[in-house]
Parts: C-alpha cells; structure tokens; sequence
C-alpha cells in the first residue's frame, strides 16, 4: 500500500480553513447549526474528536455537502496514521496474504 509522506489535510483544518473561515462563522454559532455543544465542535476543529457516520451526517446537512466527504477525510487520515506509526506498520507487516485456492 502505497501512500504519500505527506500528512493529509485534518478535518479540522478542512473543517476550519474551508468552511468556518470563508462564512464567519464561530465555534458556537456551528455548535447551534449542528445542534451540538460547543465542545464537540471545538473537538472536532483542533482534531480531538474524529468525524462518526452521525456527524459526517449532520456536517452535511449543515454544508450541504455529502457525508462521504466528511468521512473520506477522517478515512484518508486515519490510514496515514497508522501507515506512519511505527506500531501501526508493525502490526500490518506482521499479517500474511492468504494463498488462493
């Protein structure tokens, strides 16, 4: 599996530098959009808290984006953490191919 070095945009980063920025819009003013508190916003903006499928929904509807969107970026992130932690690239190199049949 092959990926880039480069760390990928983090859904706070998107989330913030994409979205929050370009509509002035502040961390409690999303909160009340979203419907959640203030702190699940702030989680999510400095990459404590990881987009679920309910919230990828929820950040949908209140974008009007899709959801695949919001998890394609928790995806793509959470693969190169684990491609890049020495744990992670141990625990996959120790798993073997299965042979056809």
């Amino acid at each position: 599996m092959l990926m880039t070095k480069r760390k990928p945009a983090s859904v706070g980063e998107i989330l913030v530098e994409e979205f929050m920025e370009p509509m002035g819009l502040t961390q409690s003013a999303l909160a009340e959009a979203m419907g959640v508190q203030r702190k699940h916003v702030n989680e999510l903006c400095n990459n404590r808290r990881g987009v679920t499928a309910a919230t990828a929904l929820i950040l949908a509807r209140v974008f009007g984006n899709s959801p695949e969107f919001w998890l394609n970026v928790q995806r793509r992130n959470d693969l190169w953490e684990v491609m890049h932690s020495p744990h992670g690239r141990e625990r996959i190199e120790r798993a073997r191919p299965l042979s056809a049949a």
